[in-house]
């Protein structure tokens, strides 16, 4: 017999509210809220060292908080409780060298009532041909996986999974999808960090954005595309166009520059219009473009135009 929730089903699995890490005088973490509902996927992204495993570390009773409050399946993260309903993918992967990954995951599946089957995830996740060999033996790919496989094997109701498919191949990294999409169908409650934005924008029912600790927007990945201008336009003609003409035939909250002579970039939120405008102003004035192409925005410019595009240490 199932264990009944912690929670409710229609609650959040996981709600974080104003939440600081300090280090010495730096707030690494600083008044951040996140809410992470069950069955889906709520993927937290964020340039390095914006905050997101120091905020995951809390969440999962890894660390302490400084200040803000943090409700894990409604306990605290320490809650004693949580230990058979969260399941956690450790960045190093928390396996012993010499132990195998049948032997890591009949141990793991040995605390639980209702585990897995070991085998199932085996062959889920591709790790069949390795299942027998030391972990330190493994690929970068396969002890993601392995970690993957972990994290799960104990049934939980909430998961937290810390970069999944990292240095993974494409037919790996699409058996790591498939997993996530099947848990989201269960009922499960998926909080991930990536630095993929194509796989945030595939498989995130909802997305919150970090930046030095703050969370500094939040939303269904569609809706955050939106919100920004949500198209570009590029063509090409002769250099030197007057650009400034040009702009004032656009839709309104518009923009167009010349990137690279001869390169032009209209920048809007109604794209049909923008078409229009652009091939109407060419013809008026006697330019004759050689390539017009339009390009939909991704949550990907949404995170750069959010974050910045410097690097980060």
């Amino acid at each position: 017999m199932s264990e009944p929730p912690l929670t409710p089903v229609d609650r959040p699995a996981l709600v974080v509210a104003g939440l600081v890490k300090r280090y010495g005088d730096r707030a690494v973490v600083d008044s951040l809220d996140l809410v992470a509902d069950r069955g889906a996927v709520t993927a937290v992204l964020g340039p390095n060292g914006a905050g997101k495993t120091t905020t995951l570390e809390i969440c999962e009773g890894l660390r302490s908080a400084d200040a803000g409050t943090v409700q894990v399946l409604g306990r605290a993260p320490h809650d004693q409780a949580l230990r058979s309903r969260v399941g956690v993918m450790l960045q190093e992967g928390g396996v012993y060298g010499s132990v195998t990954p049948r032997e890591a995951l009949r141990h793991a599946a040995s605390l639980y009532r209702q585990a897995h089957p070991v085998a199932d995830l085996i062959e889920t996740l591709g790790l069949g041909e390795v299942a027998t060999v030391p972990t330190r033996r493994l690929s970068g790919g396969q002890r993601q996986r392995l970690g993957v496989a972990l994290a799960i094997v104990g049934r939980p109701e909430l998961v937290f999974l810390d970069e999944p498919s990292a240095g993974l191949d494409p037919q790996s990294r699409r058996a790591v999808w498939d997993l996530i999409n099947a848990l989201r169908a269960a009922g499960v409650a998926v909080v991930l960090t990536t630095h993929y934005l194509e796989e945030a924008e595939q498989l995130a029912d909802h997305v919150v954005i970090v930046d030095h600790g703050r969370t500094i927007a939040s939303g269904r990945p569609q809706d955050l595309v939106a919100t920004a201008a949500s198209s570009v336009l590029r063509f090409t003609t002769e250099p030197g166009l007057d650009v400034t003409m040009l702009q004032e035939r656009l839709p309104a909250v518009s923009t167009v520059a010349e990137t690279t002579p001869g390169t032009y970039l209209v920048t809007t939120a109604r794209l049909a219009d923008a078409i229009t405008q652009v091939t109407s102003w060419c013809a008026d004035n006697g330019v004759s473009p050689t390539s017009i192409n339009s390009e939909q925005r991704t949550l990907e410019d949404v995170f750069l135009d959010l974050t910045g595009e410097e690097l980060r240490s």
